[in-house]
């Protein structure tokens, strides 16, 4: 006779009900309790109608209320659903102490993870996550599956957009410091911009959100950049507000660009000239790469490199001559 639930929660020592949830909705359950009840199904051969090799994971991300995360974590959703598979989820609030916490926590407490946009070193995600199935997007991670979305070849396009528009100093806005696309997307500005002679001035690191953008406007300003960069598209429409505020105007005064191309980009006043990532893309690869490694398959070190491109809307434009400065302020 096949094993029912209540012969799994018996041999499990838990409620029915507990070990009904160890199913259904197993982020509510300490891991010790899982692990029991799933030891106990297997021990069994207990059969979960409608899921049967379905995995549960966890991803972690470091603002879930920031767009690009949110619509990361749809596409990995989306994909899991087709394998019935049960999703996780972890908010760090860019905190590397409970980004911590959390890895310690899903290395034993479900089948895989997925980290997106760590903030802890390579060394340490390496020591936390200890042999569970592991991918990184957008990190570094030693012996772990990466998913890289890269926007250099994006922000070159955006350099030569610029530089053609007659734009010679550019400001950069970036993002948090522990960021490895923050540092990638500098890097790439630095080595584009010398490309084309282009002077490079660099603000303050912000949040990755329109405050932050806000909080840089009159940085750039200041600076004097007919052009900016954000670290991604949230900064830049807190830029385009914050220029606003003090009497500058996109792009008569000052273009700017963001990167991501979310939705909102095309719905900003004016149109946000963006380099498009592959946010979706990089959703679904990372929980095939996951699903590879949690089937028993080896893990594939060398990293994915998705790559992106430059979306032109209305918020870049000619540069403004010194003459035509003056005349306007």
């Amino acid at each position: 006779m096949p094993a029912k639930l209540t012969d799994v929660a018996k041999l499990a020592g838990v409620s029915l009900a507990t070990a009904s949830r160890a199913f259904g909705d197993p982020g509510r359950l300490a891991a010790e309790t899982r692990q029991k009840v799933m030891a106990a199904a297997e021990e069994l051969g207990y059969d979960i109608p409608g899921v049967t090799g379905s995995r549960t994971f966890g991803v972690i991300v470091p603002d879930v209320s920031n767009a690009v995360f949110a619509a990361l974590i749809k596409a990995i959703q989306d994909q899991a659903w087709h394998g019935r598979h049960r999703m996780v989820l972890a908010d760090t609030s860019e905190s590397s102490s409970r980004e911590r916490s959390h890895l310690e926590s899903f290395a034993t407490g479900v089948d895989g993870i997925i980290l997106c946009s760590p903030r802890l070193p390579s060394a340490q995600i390496h020591d936390l996550a200890g042999n569970a199935p592991l991918v990184v997007i957008n990190g570094e991670a030693e012996h772990a599956a990466r998913v890289l979305m890269e926007a250099g070849e994006g922000i070159r396009q955006a350099i030569e957009h610029l530089h053609a528009l007659g734009h010679r100093k550019l400001a950069y806005i970036p993002g948090p410091a522990s960021s490895w696309a923050n540092g990638q997307r500098l890097a790439a500005i630095t080595r584009f911009c010398a490309d084309w002679g282009i002077e490079l001035v660099t603000v303050g690191n912000q949040n990755a959100t329109v405050d932050g953008g806000l909080a840089a406007a009159a940085s750039v300003v200041a600076s004097g950049a007919t052009a900016v960069i954000a670290y991604n598209d949230l900064v830049a429409i807190g830029m385009l507000a914050g220029a606003r505020t003090l009497g500058y105007h996109c792009p008569e005064d000052i273009s700017v660009v963001g990167i991501d191309d979310l939705d909102i980009a095309a719905a900003a006043e004016p149109g946000l000239t963006s380099v498009r990532v592959p946010i979706d893309r990089s959703g679904a690869l990372s929980l095939e790469l996951l699903l590879e490694q949690m089937s028993g398959k080896p893990t594939a070190t060398e990293a994915v490199h998705l790559s992106s491109q430059l979306i032109v809307r209305g918020s870049t434009f000619a540069a403004r001559t010194a003459e035509q400065a003056l005349q306007g302020k």
